[in-house]
């Protein structure tokens, strides 16, 4: 580990810190798309970018991009990526880590005056996410081309269209299609990102190498019972939509928990429709994640779950509403990308560490134009989506190191043509 990297990272990480005090409430960090808080954390990262030396702007989408130009007009383009909105009470690094490290990267480059031999492109996604409109990947899906028209219609808790909320800050929907970059013209992707699980904490290496990224389903499930007195509806009559909910939850559990292939499912959000203490709930509201790196497993246990669901309502007499709202494949990353990034860390000076990720992320919109590589940095007990979610100093400078060694091992491939 050289002074220059600690340097480097103790830099990114004020960085960090500064940007998690840009929040929308006080005392945590959660910076959804479109809010104020966003809008001014994303123009502290294209203020960064700006004096990094980049040609920086921020696409209609609300992505903040900096460029670094090659010698040749005609070169192809390497993306650098991660994004900067969070989930509600979130962790500091979870994006931000990946975005902060990019400019740290590209800075250097242009300080010593490094003749590409391809475009670099850093990009700050605006909304992997998803918590504001439930629909994952915004940002990185109008860069990669494949946006969903569609989804401008979608509505916020509050009734605000996704049209709405990117014309209030200055993009023009109707122009997302000229934001993307060709499928032709992309040389490939790279991210970095915390790992978001123990297998680096545990073994004590700062960094890993993403081989495939699970794919998910995403559900909205809505039970619709009858509402009654508490007091005066006799057990055996009831159709108590939290009851059927409360079933179904946790036999979704019990199913992944017991299921040979390995397959996660999460019901993060419950909603009793007018609830109160002496009212028997008539409709309740809950999204399930049903996530799997194999794609036929993921298939089945949907298909599974659903049936399930169904079966449960029947019986208790209770209505069962089933709405997928988001999917998105598994993806495995590119062999080449990883072969030069497994050289990189053990140039480094560190063991080569191959992981699966389990989370989401940018580069799964990405994949369909672009060959995708990834590196993990070790996080605190592998905590995040969580305030206590943290990266030491020394793993923060070893994935400067690694990915610097990364970036220039792929210049030098392209120099020699």
């Amino acid at each position: 580990m050289t002074p220059d990297n600690l340097q480097l990272a103790n830099t990114i990480l004020q960085r960090i810190n500064e940007l998690a005090s840009i929040s929308e409430e006080p005392g945590v960090v959660t910076r959804t798309y479109g809010t104020e808080a966003f809008i001014k954390g994303r123009t502290l990262v294209a203020h960064w970018m700006q004096a990094a030396g980049l040609q920086t702007h921020i696409d209609n989408i609300g992505n903040v991009r900096g460029r670094l130009p090659a010698r040749s007009p005609e070169a192809k383009t390497l993306v650098i990526a991660s994004h900067i909105d969070t989930v509600i009470n979130a962790g500091k690094f979870d994006g931000p880590l990946g975005v902060l490290i990019g400019i740290s990267l590209l800075e250097q480059l242009i300080q010593q005056g490094t003749s590409l031999p391809f475009h670099l492109e850093l990009i700050a996604f605006c909304d992997e996410e998803g918590c504001r409109f439930h629909t994952t990947y915004l940002g990185s899906k109008v860069v990669a081309g494949n946006f969903d028209n569609n989804l401008l219609l979608k509505q916020d808790a509050v009734g605000t269209s996704l049209q709405q909320v990117i014309q209030s800050m200055g993009g023009n929907p109707a122009v997302l299609p000229q934001d993307a970059i060709a499928a032709k013209d992309w040389l490939g992707y790279f991210e970095i990102h915390i790992e978001q699980g123990p297998v680096l904490f545990e073994k004590d290496i700062p960094v890993g190498i993403v081989t495939a990224i699970s794919g998910q389903k995403r559900v909205a499930i809505t039970f619709k019972g009858e509402a009654g007195h508490a007091g005066t509806v006799p057990m055996d009559m009831r159709k108590d939509a939290l009851c059927a909910a409360a079933e179904f939850i946790l036999e979704a559990e019990r199913f992944a928990a017991s299921h040979l292939q390995p397959v996660v499912a999460t019901v993060g959000t419950l909603q009793v429709t007018h609830a109160a203490s002496n009212v028997i709930p008539g409709e309740v509201l809950c999204t399930l994640d049903l996530r799997s790196a194999n794609q036929q497993v993921l298939n089945s246990c949907y298909t599974y779950l659903e049936q399930l669901g169904s079966a449960i309502c029947q019986q208790r007499h209770v209505e069962f509403l089933w709405q997928p709202i988001q999917e998105s494949p598994p993806v495995t990353c590119n062999t080449a990308l990883n072969y030069l990034l497994a050289q990189s860390v053990q140039q480094s000076g560190y063991e080569v560490i191959k992981l699966i990720s389990g989370a989401g992320h940018d580069a799964v919109a990405v994949a369909p134009v672009a060959p995708v590589a990834m590196l993990f940095v070790r996080c605190y007990k592998g905590i995040s989506h969580n305030p206590l979610e943290n990266v030491e100093l020394k793993d923060l400078a070893a994935a400067v190191q690694v990915s610097a060694a990364f970036i220039h091992s792929l210049i030098q491939k392209h120099n020699r043509g």
